[in-house]
């Protein structure tokens, strides 16, 4: 016969019978051994009362080798199964988990991109996220791990850059813009936004001269620890959509940004599935072919790379105010540009900083704006 410890399945009160039978002892004797009252004693051996740690120590002691830790894990074991026949299994937990732990809801109630009043109305935020995420049940919603894997996104993205792109799109399928989307359109538009680079102030043309290509232009704020730039996507697999957090509001940032995603735009790039670039400021290691091709040409368009080299070489190791807006005012750039390239160039994050001006406030009125206390425009 298997020693008593070793059925898994018991409750404690049959592994202690069990033990006073091996001994002979009656339920008396133990409970004059534990010095405790035989009606209780009686209560635990019959499930009716729980083994404590304190009980379960004692009767460690008394039935050694037997430990304390098995008595407890009896008792334990014993509760979830008596729990599993009253209270029924909830799969929605796991999916309520994944949603309310993962998407920053109440940031998202507050932008006004669920219909709910409270995080709290667990009901009412999940059937706004239905809405919000295009799906007919929250089991079908992006963030989780069964329906991840349909989402149409490159690379490992968060929950909350996914419910940024989502945003995106949702604002851009309300956009109408004049003409019909062509590369020899986009190509066009380059040129044309070429022409803006020496004032921020022209960066509020932008919008306008994208929307003459066909490019749905849309700024929306970047979710709290998304980190996200931009976006290229596009709308029925034919009219490109660009998206911009503008985390940074700086010129350099706006113009590298905008021409490094109307760069796949132009290569077709996020057709099939959206690309999301984020944290664009960090080094470029281990960088996906589309990302190197929208890299350089984003690089070539702030600042040449044959002029910017020539300058580096002549001027390095040190680079002086009058230094930096003569090679800009050369170039007919605005020295913010340059100084965002030698930012990159040297990595010293620390210096220029005073040509890195604000653009946002230049922008947005041209722009279809989600985010800073504005709200897009969207059917909901």
């Amino acid at each position: 016969m298997p020693p008593p410890e070793s059925n898994p399945h018991r409750m404690p009160g049959q592994l202690i019978e069990d033990l006073l039978s091996e001994r002979g002892w009656s339920q008396r004797v133990l409970a004059i051994v534990l010095g405790v009252e035989e009606t209780g004693l009686n209560k635990l051996i019959a499930g009716k009362k729980r083994v404590d740690a304190a009980m379960a120590i004692a009767l460690g002691d008394v039935f050694a080798p037997v430990p304390p830790e098995r008595f407890m894990e009896l008792q334990k074991e014993y509760d979830l199964a008596m729990a599993r026949l009253v209270v029924r299994s909830d799969p929605g937990r796991t999916t309520r988990a994944h949603l309310f732990g993962e998407l920053p809801i109440t940031e998202m109630i507050k932008r006004r991109w669920i219909d709910a009043e409270d995080v709290r109305d667990v009901a009412r935020v999940e059937s706004g996220l239905v809405k919000f995420f295009c799906v007919d049940s929250a089991d079908n919603i992006p963030i989780l791990p069964h329906a991840a894997k349909k989402t149409e996104v490159t690379g490992p993205v968060t929950p909350s850059q996914l419910a940024w792109l989502y945003r995106v799109r949702q604002i851009a399928r309300e956009m109408v813009v004049p003409r019909r989307y062509t590369i020899p359109a986009a190509r066009h538009a380059v040129e044309r936004l070429s022409a803006l680079l020496a004032a921020a102030e022209e960066t509020r043309h932008a919008p306008r001269i994208l929307a003459e290509a066909g490019i749905r232009y849309v700024l929306v704020e970047s979710l709290p620890s998304a980190k996200i730039d931009g976006v290229c996507c596009w709308l029925d697999g034919a009219s490109p959509v660009i998206g911009m957090s503008l985390r940074f509001d700086r010129i350099d940032n706006f113009w590298w940004v905008l021409r490094h995603e109307l760069e796949h735009v132009i290569r077709g790039h996020g057709r099939e599935a959206a690309m999301i670039d984020f944290d664009m400021e960090g080094a470029e290691q281990d960088t996906p072919e589309e990302e190197l091709q929208a890299n350089e040409a984003a690089r070539e368009f702030c600042v040449p790379k044959k002029e910017m080299d020539s300058f580096i070489a002549r001027k390095q190791p040190l680079f002086s105010e009058k230094s930096i807006l003569g090679f800009a005012g050369k170039l007919n750039l605005h020295p913010g540009l340059v100084a965002g390239q030698l930012r990159h160039r040297t990595k010293r994050w620390d210096l220029f900083a005073k040509h890195l001006v604000k653009v946002r406030s230049a922008v947005s009125p041209s722009a279809m704006v989600d985010g800073w206390g504005d709200v897009a425009p969207v059917s909901q």
